[in-house]
């Protein structure tokens, strides 16, 4: 009978899915775990977002705990291979479930968890995005764990004689949520989802103006490294292609909803082919057009 639960045991655990993480040296205190220029479903089970691991000195840093309890737990388990460090906390830049979603792992580890003012307007929902995407396999043990400690402006943490500046935005920008995570002491910036440079951003949450306003201040910040919530460039380029593609699509728009067309025409005038062998291009694009030209028809920019 003991043999038997063994064996048992023993293929339930193959059964887990392995999201082959690989953390990559971003500077001498930081790894990333980088995803995949894709949509969330049940090949990559939600391995299409970054999550960061920063050296304090006697205790990990985490941005974004990641899609899953799962992808948080095997995203630790390799960092404890590199080097066997506590967590201190958990800051989730902004709302969407792909970046906070493995909160459950650390909150079983007893980890204090950060997130914007907005979390605490937010109520847990019947199905994530992710459980309706990816495998229950790779969904197991999830659940909605919000932040118990919230950034209205600017919070700043002290670990290990070095400062943690966690400023929000303080406007809409990629959302309403989102915050900048600056450590000084190894010039390095975390800005979530206001930096995407291997594929289109989504602005459906966001703010035009906001946005950009929110990319300068980063591009005003004495870093050498910035890390968004998408793509491997984390040097002071890596903000370029949000930057231009963002304010393209506002001017483009802008211009011609001034001139009175219509926004059937709009969303086939506005191609912007610069930007057409960026991964989602043929999924995404039209879509942001469309909202764009919304926004500022309404005035809400």
């Amino acid at each position: 009978m003991k043999s038997l639960l063994i064996c048992v045991v023993f293929i339930h655990s193959l059964l887990a899915f392995d999201y082959t993480l690989k953390p990559e040296k971003v500077s001498a205190e930081t790894h990333c775990f980088f995803g995949l220029p894709e949509v969330m479903d049940e090949h990559n089970n939600g391995n299409m977002v970054n999550s960061c691991f920063v050296n304090m000195g006697t205790s990990y840093l985490v941005i974004d705990s990641g899609p899953t309890y799962l992808y948080a737990k095997q995203a630790y388990s390799k960092m404890k291979n590199i080097k066997d460090l506590p967590i201190s906390y958990v800051i989730n830049t902004h709302v969407h479930d792909d970046h906070w979603l493995g909160n459950g792992y650390y909150e079983e580890l007893g980890v204090k968890i950060i997130g914007s003012n907005e979390f605490s307007n937010e109520t847990k929902v019947e199905l994530t995005r992710m459980q309706k995407r990816i495998s229950p396999e790779a969904y197991k043990k999830t659940t909605q764990v919000f932040p118990t400690i919230f950034v209205n402006d600017e919070k700043v943490l002290n670990l290990d004689e070095k400062k943690v500046y966690i400023k929000s935005v303080n406007k809409k920008a990629h959302t309403k949520s989102d915050l900048l995570i600056h450590i000084p002491d190894g010039k390095i910036v975390f800005v979530g989802d206001l930096v995407f440079n291997d594929r289109l951003p989504s602005i459906r949450d966001g703010n035009l103006n906001g946005w950009l306003e929110g990319l300068d201040e980063v591009r005003a910040m004495d870093v050498d490294f910035i890390v968004g919530g998408h793509g491997e460039i984390v040097d002071r380029t890596s903000i370029d292609m949000t930057y231009e593609y963002i304010k393209t699509l506002r001017d483009r728009v802008a211009e011609l909803l001034k001139d009175g067309e219509d926004i059937a025409d709009v969303v086939n005038i506005v191609k912007m082919e610069k930007f057409k062998n960026i991964h989602f291009y043929d999924s995404m694009h039209r879509q942001n057009v469309e909202i764009a030209y919304r926004m500022l028809e309404w005035g809400s920019e």
